[in-house]
């Protein structure tokens, strides 16, 4: 089956995109090109039925990506299908399941069947269930599992092919080495087996895999830093140099492909991390995680990341990955999950309305009007947490019966200064 990039290079215009063209209010004709040359992505795999798809990229609406999944201490799926759950409620654009125990391929299928949202994995997780060692894992056993997740119909897979094994020794210089689980994976793997990465190996193998279910590529960065200590060195760096030499092997091969980053980043150095990657991988979409501005606010790292976030949005960055309070500490739950996503949609809305996106300045706009008239139903239609507005609302006294309902809140009360001029 032919890849949207090939549809759309053939003239022909798939109704998901120009229905996606208009939601993003951009022009047809420029978000087919910025498809075509690998700055806009549609992660759509061409087996996922029930699809309300999402574009990623230049000129796009920045969006939010929520993680679920089980661990070896806790795999409770039906818990994690209402983790699914509040973080469609709460606005996420797409999810990836991190599973790395049980019966993820039935939870994916589950997914797939129930929901229309975009669904991303780290297919080496799955490989890893079963196996007690790295030493077991093989690229054919791989292989298997990517075409497996491609026939269930997931959308995007992150692949942590840019981490070599020239790259091993910078490790050795950071104060946390590697975080990522597929970077220190494969770190292991090629340790063991003193062999080059079998993914950087056989990417091709990969990408045609690839091609064959319009599945979007997410180039992982198995080198992130971990903690500020370790930003923007020669590990991370030197592995996005090699990232920027797969995005071309994506386009060649007519996959859609975007980039994953970091991680732990002091706000003076989130702008060169933008910068470096639409250098180096020449514009395709950058996918971060937080970053978080700081290591020590445990419990907190919804809001380090959302700082991180609205900044690396505002220099660029398309995609990102929600962080919750629970990160560094636990499985997080329901309440979790939602406020990690808040979190992050606080994040994005910031960016747009930086870069100047109509629909943000329409609606911070409309946000002030309505307070200015004291219209509390249109404040809530309009703000990012409707449930949380309306639970903490007060407004002194009680309108009667048929009147205006424009009383101020208790924070000032008669006091309030729109009240008085």
């Amino acid at each position: 089956m032919s890849t949207i990039i090939e549809v759309l290079q053939k003239g022909n215009v798939p109704p998901h995109v120009s229905q996606l063209s208009e939601a993003e209010s951009i022009d047809l004709s420029e978000f087919i090109q910025s498809i075509i040359r690998g700055h806009v992505v549609v992660p759509r795999n061409n087996r996922h039925g029930a699809l309300t798809p999402v574009a990623i990229g230049r000129d796009t609406r920045v969006k939010i990506n929520a993680n679920i999944g089980t661990s070896p201490t806790n795999c409770d799926y039906e818990n994690e299908i209402q983790k699914l759950k509040a973080a469609i409620s709460a606005g996420a654009d797409a999810v990836m399941d991190l599973s790395i125990a049980g019966n993820s391929s039935e939870f994916r299928k589950r997914i797939i069947e129930e929901f229309d949202i975009t669904l991303g994995t780290v297919p080496i997780y799955d490989a890893m269930i079963g196996l007690d060692t790295t030493d077991k894992l093989n690229f054919s056993h791989f292989l298997r599992i990517v075409e497996k997740q491609a026939e269930e119909g997931v959308d995007f897979m992150t692949i942590h092919a840019g981490l070599l094994s020239k790259h091993l020794p910078l490790i050795e210089r950071r104060t946390l080495g590697v975080v990522s689980r597929g970077g220190a994976i494969m770190a292991q793997w090629m340790k063991h087996q003193k062999k080059e990465s079998f993914l950087y190996a056989h990417f091709d193998e990969i990408l045609a895999v690839a091609n064959a279910y319009d599945i979007t590529l997410s180039i992982g960065d198995g080198l992130r830093p971990g903690c500020t200590h370790d930003a923007n060195d020669a590990a991370q760096f030197g592995e996005l140099e090699i990232i920027g030499e797969l995005v071309q092997r994506c386009r060649s091969a007519n996959v859609q492909v975007m980039v994953e980053g970091p991680g732990h980043v002091p706000l003076n150095l989130i702008e060169e991390n933008i910068r470096k990657e639409k250098e180096i991988c020449d514009g395709a979409p950058f996918y971060v995680l937080g970053p978080l501005v700081i290591d020590y606010a445990a419990g907190y790292d919804h809001i380090t990341g959302a700082i991180g976030g609205a900044l690396a949005g505002m220099f660029g960055a398309d995609f990102l990955c929600y962080v919750t309070p629970a990160e560094h500490l636990r499985l997080p739950s329901l309440e979790d999950v939602h406020e990690g996503v808040i979190a992050s949609k606080i994040a994005a809305a910031a960016a747009d309305l930086a870069r100047k996106r109509p629909d943000a300045i329409a609606r911070n706009l409309e946000m002030s009007k309505a307070r200015r008239r004291f219209d509390w139903d249109a404040q809530e239609g309009l703000s990012i947490d409707k449930n949380k507005f309306s639970r903490y609302l007060e407004k002194v006294g009680t309108a009667s019966p048929g009147a205006k309902n424009d009383l101020p809140c208790t924070m000032c009360g008669e006091w309030c200064a729109m009240k008085r001029l």
